[in-house]
């Protein structure tokens, strides 16, 4: 059974016209449970459903913005049933073999990114420190992109021999030549090259990150809401009819048949991997990187 450390694994605050949701597993560096992923759910729920609220911050607690999807806390509850699921797939816990993660993963990570993604109301993520693998996830589907210079990027997943997270927006987020480095060499992306590359819309000190993304939003908040809601959804449509949903159904796919591969060759959906070993694998890769750039 997982041990939750907090019964508040997402905060919730208006200020003005703009609701800030904030993921609260900092001693965890925010990793993302299925408590923490239905709360924030319900978080963004609750600003769609205010008349108040015009605009959305996402930012997370503590030293880093997100480490990814919970793979070793305590509070891991990958096999427990949920209630609280917005899609018709059904309770995975009741499922073995590789039904079990892909029924998982299409309500909890595929089904949610692209919930919110279409949330009417615009959204922006403020990055600090580590945005890792569902970290990631959770900041493209926001509209906007506000980082500071400490925050830095990564999809180390290929190590756990899956391609990459289950929200495949790799190739949108940056040039496919970008995209190919940063999924197979797994290297942590600086806030200055994303912001250089376009992923990130504007970089800050640390200090003035909350400021950048509450003048942003108060700026958005300005607009007329329905006509923000249709730029919205024609962005995102254009960025579908180029190939974006189909791209993550093949990777969604893919994702899970290396999962099975994985645990039937090493006893692993994740290949042995740990928390602690993707992070010395980062650690490792940021070194090399360092001492190229010298």
């Amino acid at each position: 059974m997982a041990i939750y450390e907090t019964d508040q694994p997402v905060l919730y605050e208006r200020r003005d016209a703009t609701a800030w949701i904030a993921l609260n597993r900092p001693d965890f560096a925010n990793s993302q449970n299925g408590q923490m992923l239905y709360a924030l759910d319900a978080a963004f729920a609750r600003a769609v459903d205010d008349p108040d609220v015009r605009a959305i911050i996402l930012t997370g607690k503590g030293k880093h913005f997100s480490s990814g999807h919970d793979i070793g806390t305590p509070g891991r509850d990958a096999d427990q049933p949920v209630e609280a699921r917005r899609s018709l797939w059904g309770d995975h816990s009741e499922l073995d073999g590789a039904a079990f993660a892909y029924v998982r993963e299409q309500e909890l990570y595929l089904g949610l990114c692209r919930r919110w993604r279409d949330i009417p109301k615009p959204t922006i993520a403020a990055v600090h420190g580590a945005c890792i693998a569902g970290g990631l996830m959770l900041a493209w589907i926001c509209d906007l992109i506000v980082a500071s210079r400490d925050a830095y990027f990564s999809d180390p997943v290929l190590r756990m021999g899956v391609p990459g997270v289950e929200y495949f927006a790799h190739a949108f987020e940056m040039h496919p030549r970008v995209a190919r480095e940063f999924l197979l060499l797994g290297d942590r992306m600086s806030a200055e090259r994303a912001h250089q590359l376009g992923m990130v819309n504007r970089l800050v000190e640390r200090d003035a990150l909350e400021t950048e993304a509450a003048a942003i939003a108060e700026r958005l908040a300005a607009l007329p809401p329905f006509g923000l809601t249709l730029a919205k959804q024609v962005l995102n449509q254009t960025e579908d009819a180029m190939g974006k949903r189909t791209a993550m159904d093949l990777a969604f796919n893919a994702h899970h048949l290396a999962h099975a591969h994985a645990q039937l060759t090493t006893g692993s959906a994740i290949g042995g991997q740990t928390a602690r070993s993707i992070a010395a694998g980062s650690d490792a890769a940021a070194g090399r990187s360092d001492k190229t750039a010298e």
